[in-house]
């Protein structure tokens, strides 16, 4: 999924809290029938991070900050669709990152020095919601808060519904990080609480916490790289079948299902954004999403999808020939994609600065279009290559991270495209021609390791998996 454009770090207004925490009343004890999976995110899922992940993750966040901090951090909020239908939950990223849970209605506080709560020390309270056993009829189990910290690890859990009952003392706390974007999460409760937290003894910092997070995610563990590979596997699977079911006549919307028919079928919670399926003329759209358009023969098909597995994403775009060969055309503006993407890639090492890759795949299409009489000057290139080469890959497609110099165990995109609409200033036989080809990379202390290299990237490759039967060729039959 390409970015439309480069980070950088953005600004934030100010925020403000905290403290030192007072007794509150315990949540109602789970039935004694309800077990829940050794890992903290499912019931049912035996390949969750742990909690020790979780937990470590919390201990080095705590080396970056401060000394008498602390970070506070919300989880997402429940999304509306329309009338009393609302959208599936998706936790906060940084928020599941640091604490496992993946409900709505919740506060992690992270302490860098131990504080009194409830008369014990501790150094991470999260505030979650209490159990209620007829919502949760309607809505599923939650994890309630004794649970929380035998099944997260967390040092001390409290309803939220103490959240109110916070005192200050601001002589333990001199600096706050919690970024200002996330003001616009709080009930009417939380907003008059900050208000009454507000102290000017105490120090806001809006922007480091991104900075922290952003280093802390831009490298990745063993475990999260385990997932990340998952995600990436199940979704060449599902590109795999997708090459081989396309025939003229479907619609854009058949292939989408196909694909996501596979990430669902082989264990994946969900896609990791919407899917991309562009035909034709739409194949020149970077995030076209509506598909919608019925294909025919002379189409080429942008297929940008990526499964969701466990909270990580893959992030992987094919480009096919409907009719399953590719035109005189269509080869030479693909070549052109796949070197540029094969340049890139040989600049994903660490050391290298973020936009390496980017600068090399541009200079690869700047030199073949203008040798086609495509382009006359260098510059003209961005007219037809007009998104970075690459994002950072983990909880969000766009991932967290510095973009800075690259390093080992981090994931990113390599995604170079030409997109010649209709109308642009060149010979026609090139027009309605959009490609672009998308690998996941892990950069490594030496050469890169392509992720996605398990489904077919070269012609001939391609080709040859589109001639063979796909048993939703015969379901449509």
């Amino acid at each position: 999924m390409p970015p439309i454009f480069y980070r950088a770090p953005k600004l934030f207004g100010a925020f403000l809290l905290f403290f030192i925490l007072c007794t509150i009343s315990k949540s109602q004890e789970l039935p004694e029938k309800m077990v829940l999976n050794q890992n903290p995110a499912s019931l049912y899922d035996s390949d969750m991070l742990t909690k020790d992940f979780h937990a470590g993750r919390r201990s080095a966040l705590r080396k970056l900050m401060g000394d008498s901090s602390v970070a506070i951090f919300l989880s997402a909020t429940v999304k509306n669709r329309a009338n009393d239908v609302n959208y599936e939950f998706h936790q906060d990223p940084n928020f599941f990152y640091l604490s496992g849970l993946n409900e709505p209605e919740a506060v992690l506080f992270v302490f860098k020095n131990e504080v009194v709560v409830g008369g014990v020390l501790t150094n991470e309270v999260l505030f979650l919601r209490e159990r209620d056993t007829l919502r949760e009829r309607w809505t599923g189990k939650v994890q309630g808060v004794e649970r929380a910290m035998e099944k997260l690890g967390i040092q001390k859990s409290l309803p939220m519904s103490a959240l109110a009952g916070f005192k200050i003392d601001s002589t333990s706390i001199r600096n706050i990080y919690m970024p200002n974007e996330k003001k616009d999460q709080l009930g009417d409760e939380q907003v008059l609480l900050l208000k009454k937290l507000s102290t000017n003894a105490v120090h806001t910092d809006e922007y480091s916490i991104k900075e922290f997070t952003a280093k802390l995610r831009e490298i990745k563990t063993k475990e999260e790289l385990i997932l990340i590979r998952k995600a990436i596997k199940l979704t060449c699977d599902g590109l795999s079948e997708a090459m081989k079911a396309l025939e003229p006549g479907m619609g854009e919307y058949d292939i989408e299902a196909i694909v996501e028919y596979v990430f669902k079928s082989k264990g994946a919670e969900d896609v990791g954004y919407p899917s991309i399926v562009g035909g034709g003329e739409n194949s020149c759209i970077l995030h076209y999403e509506t598909n919608r358009k019925k294909l025919v023969s002379k189409d080429m098909l942008v297929c940008d999808v990526g499964a969701e597995y466990h909270g990580y994403t893959a992030d992987v775009t094919r480009t096919l020939p409907v009719n399953g060969k590719f035109s005189v055309e269509q080869k030479v503006i693909y070549n052109i994609v796949l070197e540029a993407q094969d340049s890139g890639i040989a600049h994903c090492k660490p050391g290298g600065y973020f936009r390496g890759p980017h600068k090399a795949a541009m200079a690869v299409v700047q030199k073949r279009m203008m040798e086609l009489g495509i382009i006359k000057a260098p510059g003209e290139a961005v007219n037809y290559f007009f998104h970075g080469t690459s994002h950072y890959l983990g909880l969000d497609v766009h991932d967290a991270g510095t973009y800075g110099k690259l390093q080992p165990n981090s994931v990113i995109t390599v995604e170079p495209g030409i997109y010649i609409s209709a109308g642009s200033p060149c010979d026609p036989k090139w027009w309605d021609i959009g490609i672009r080809i998308e690998d996941d990379v892990l950069i490594t202390e030496s050469l890169p390791e392509v992720l996605s290299s398990c489904v077919p990237k070269k012609i001939d490759e391609i080709e040859a998996l589109m001639k063979k039967e796909s048993l939703f060729n015969l379901y449509k039959k």
